[in-house]
């Protein structure tokens, strides 16, 4: 299984859909809530190539996008093979 990252705010719907999209296809995935961690939210920032919106997705250290970038990957077929699901 590939290693998922996603890193999060609080109250956010992107993120929740994001994460549903994830758990309906099994997927383990760490989850970094930068609400009020100002070190976490500067690492995303700097490994999104200065993205501040969330979520900010990672699949095996590559840099996803966010929800909808998710959600395309998905809608593209292309998703399941990111993840190593057959």
């Amino acid at each position: 299984m590939a290693n998922v990252e996603i890193y999060t705010t609080i109250m956010c719907g992107f993120c929740t859909a994001a994460k549903r999209l994830l758990d309906s296809k099994g997927i383990e995935f760490i989850e970094k809530d930068v609400s009020s961690d100002q070190e976490a939210r500067v690492q995303m920032i700097d490994r999104s190539g200065g993205r501040r919106s969330v979520p900010q997705i990672f699949i095996n250290g590559e840099h996803i996008g966010g929800c909808d970038d998710l959600y395309a990957l998905e809608q593209e077929g292309k998703l399941d093979l990111k993840l190593s699901i057959n």
